[in-house]
């Protein structure tokens, strides 16, 4: 089956914190439905949440990875290589990256599959290449990434702690972000069927809030 590739690139920023809750925040300035903004959420229980802020989001990013619940409520991010200031009646986040940035060069698709797969599992645990859960194939080239020196979140109001590794695995796809919070400049290609998005557009969102 021949696979048209799908371009996006934005930031992808995470964080553990002491309550046991995890987050990963796409903030996407291109992507097939235009720019974005999506919150992973992963809960101290392993449920799996999606927060988008509207229907088109929740279809496009539920196309790909897997959840256990989706919400749609509105969300305000301010997002750079450096920060990431998201705010939405349920959850208020805020992320710092003041330390040195690894950066990384342009480089093809295969170099990324072959090469550079082997070796961000070695040094990162993480997977640059692979299928999710949906059978997409993706291929994660960072181009930028910077450690979470101060985080913050609030949950309905309520303080979750500290910053902690991005600890036990959250499941949203075949890969995890860094374990250590992070801020990644990122530019995904999706491998994906001919008509594939225009199929998974209109698709109901599993759940509202």
């Amino acid at each position: 089956m021949s696979l048209t590739h799908v371009r996006m690139a934005g930031t992808i920023s995470s964080c553990g914190f002491d309550s046991g809750d995890r987050f990963v925040v796409g903030a996407w300035r291109r992507s097939p439905i235009g720019p974005t903004i999506d919150v992973m959420w992963a809960r101290p229980d392993g449920t799996r949440v999606l927060l988008a802020p509207d229907d088109e989001t929740a279809d496009f990013v539920t196309s790909v990875y897997a959840f256990d619940e989706v919400r749609t409520l509105e969300l305000v991010a301010t997002a750079t290589a450096r920060h990431l200031v998201l705010q939405s009646e349920l959850l208020e986040l805020r992320l710092r990256a003041d330390g040195p940035s690894f950066v990384l060069p342009p480089r093809p698709l295969w170099f990324t599959r072959f090469v550079e797969r082997p070796a961000a599992w070695a040094l990162m645990g993480v997977r640059t290449w692979g299928t999710s859960p949906t059978g997409v194939q993706e291929w994660y080239q960072a181009r930028r990434c910077t450690f979470v020196s101060s985080a913050r979140a609030t949950l309905g109001g309520v303080d979750l702690g500290g910053r902690r590794p991005l600890r036990p695995a959250c499941g949203f796809g075949f890969s995890e972000s860094p374990p250590w919070p992070s801020i990644v400049e990122v530019r995904p290609t999706l491998g994906v069927p001919e008509g594939w998005l225009a199929q998974r557009r209109g698709r109901p969102v599993a759940a509202a809030w």
